[in-house]
């Protein structure tokens, strides 16, 4: 489990082809790795991986098909940037939001525009997903814990501040580029709540009108 909140900004050293899918090897920029052991997961532009080669400045992940598949990972190049994110822990402060690191689909920027010393973004979601955005809910872009500011048909705005730009990779978001989102846990799992409930015919106090009254994407 994640936070969305950026740790470092990581570069890829090396893609190496194992067998159908790949092996990665990053540099972790500023990230400490005092404490990270093989096993361990760290987020890598949203995208949960498992450490299986620590080095002294960075470490190295396997990347499965499915991960290629259903995420930008297949995309990346030597030298691309990646945000990194080592694993929650339960004492830590939860400054963004529950992030799993299992990217739900992929989204395209639209258009940048500039906001005094922001940037607001336009990203289309995939049709799929756009039940479980929210104006004013939270949504993770490229491993970024970030806050829908409105809906307009199938895109969502964000508003990014300075430093939002300067420690994170949207530094280099443009028109056209695809990113990675992963929706609301709170939403996916009340939507699954509301539907088994109405399978089974249990009645609740919570049901769909009340949960949209207050707001949830139902």
């Amino acid at each position: 489990m994640f936070t969305g909140i950026i740790e470092a900004l990581g570069q890829v050293r090396q893609l190496q082809p194992q067998g159908g899918d790949f092996r990665m090897a990053l540099a972790s920029g500023g990230l400490d790795l005092g404490d990270v052991k093989l096993g361990d997961s760290i987020a890598v532009s949203g995208v949960c991986l498992t450490v299986v080669e620590l080095h002294k400045d960075g470490f190295a992940v396997d990347i499965s098909r499915e991960t290629l598949d259903k995420t930008l990972l297949g995309s990346l190049k030597t030298g691309s940037a990646v945000n990194l994110e080592k694993a929650l822990r339960l004492a830590d402060r939860l400054g963004g939001h529950l992030v799993a690191g299992h990217v739900d689909g992929v989204g395209q920027i639209h258009s940048v525009q500039k906001s005094g010393r922001s940037q607001v973004f336009a990203v289309t979601a995939p049709r799929e997903l756009l039940r479980y955005i929210a104006a004013k809910g939270s949504i993770c872009v490229d491993g970024i814990s970030l806050t829908v500011n409105a809906l307009e048909g199938e895109q969502f705005m964000l508003n990014l501040i300075p430093h939002t730009l300067t420690n994170t990779t949207a530094s280099a978001w443009r028109a056209g580029q695809a990113v990675n989102l992963e929706v609301d846990l709170i939403a996916r799992y009340l939507e699954r709540w509301v539907a088994t409930e109405a399978q089974s015919g249990l009645k609740s106090e919570i049901t769909r009108e009340s949960l949209a009254a207050r707001g949830y994407p139902v």
